[in-house]
């Protein structure tokens, strides 16, 4: 169902890992969600009018995108890429939000003390041939799972779906290793599994995909998206830089200009902004602003210093929006 009245959908996780970390992640952008009550299935974002937010399984997220009941939706890389139908209409408009960090990882029982490597499980599997048996494999990303699988070459295996807890599968019986996500690796340790090396299927955080043909339908859509997507990257762009300020005292404005852009790490992203300070007296005092990278912070406040800067502070901007950036046309192929 593609809708083409203007509006767009965008489908968020209704519960799980992904629901609290996706709406925090939204205020932090000041895109917060206005559900009403924790019952609601729809809400809206106050401050991006024409947006309908729908509160979807992180399951069927994919598949809301796909069919066109929603425009964009946001949930884990893994789960689209699993998900995902290789013909579709959706794909990726920004991955890497920063949030839900994850990893797919192949899990063996921590008996199997000569399993280290991939290929030791290679070897195994080879075994488990021999005795007319296939290793069984317990997943939730089935697809994910056989084409690393095949990748590192074990042919030999079944995959036993499970919706449920996959640790404890070795353990009672139900397969002999598992591949699942996890963040910190306790709750594979705390059920006697270990990872093995380079058995990471794929590693995985929060992502935004959009439909593209739901989006290409209006206009409307069309700002409406980017108006969220550039929000997003904006404020994740922030996150990189510091704007500094500091007071100075020289003859006049110019001759401010030319100490601060002597010196490199001053020159900023398009180079300072002075402005007179009227404090009284007869002292000429500047105060300068600057918008520094995160890594070039303190070697900068020291420059200001050596030029005789004072009273530096340094605030952190909610957005860094940069000239140029359009997602959304990069994303419908214009």
């Amino acid at each position: 169902m593609i809708e083409v009245n203007g509006r767009i959908r965008i489908a968020v996780p209704s519960d799980g890992a992904m629901h609290d970390p996706t709406l925090s992640f939204l205020e932090g952008c000041g895109l917060g969600v206005d559900r009403g009550n924790s019952r609601r299935y729809i809400a809206s974002i106050p401050s991006l009018d024409g947006v309908t937010i729908l509160f979807q399984r992180s399951s069927d997220i994919t598949s809301k995108v796909e069919d066109g009941s929603a425009d964009l939706g946001i949930l884990g890389y893994d789960r689209f890429l699993e998900m995902r139908r290789e013909d579709g209409s959706s794909a990726v408009v920004m991955n890497g939000l920063g949030f839900g960090g994850c990893a797919l990882v192949v899990g063996v029982p921590d008996s199997w003390v000569d399993v280290v490597t991939m290929a030791d499980l290679a070897d195994v599997a080879m075994e488990f041939r021999d005795e007319g048996k296939y290793l069984r494999i317990a997943t939730k990303s089935p697809r994910l799972v056989e084409r690393f699988l095949v990748s590192s070459g074990i042919n030999y295996f079944s995959l036993v779906q499970s919706s449920g807890t996959l640790e404890a599968s070795p353990a009672m019986g139900f397969a002999d290793i598992i591949v699942d996500i996890t963040s910190s690796g306790n709750t594979m340790r705390e059920n006697h599994l270990k990872t093995l090396l380079g058995g990471t299927v794929i590693k995985s955080e929060a992502c935004l995909i959009g439909n593209v043909r739901s989006v290409k339908a209006s206009p409307s859509k069309q700002n409406l998206s980017r108006a969220f997507v550039d929000t997003i990257a904006a404020h994740l762009q922030s996150k990189d830089y510091y704007t500094v300020t500091a007071n100075i005292n020289g003859d006049d404005p110019s001759e401010v200009s030319r100490r601060l852009l002597e010196q490199t790490e001053l020159v900023g992203l398009r180079g300072p902004t002075i402005a007179k300070v009227y404090a009284g007296g007869n002292e000429n005092w500047y105060a300068l602003t600057l918008v520094i990278q995160r890594s070039q912070l303190m070697n900068a406040v020291n420059k200001l210093r050596d030029i005789g800067g004072t009273s530096v502070t340094v605030s952190q901007p909610s957005y860094v929006f940069q000239t140029g950036s359009d997602m959304i046309a990069t994303f419908l192929g214009d």
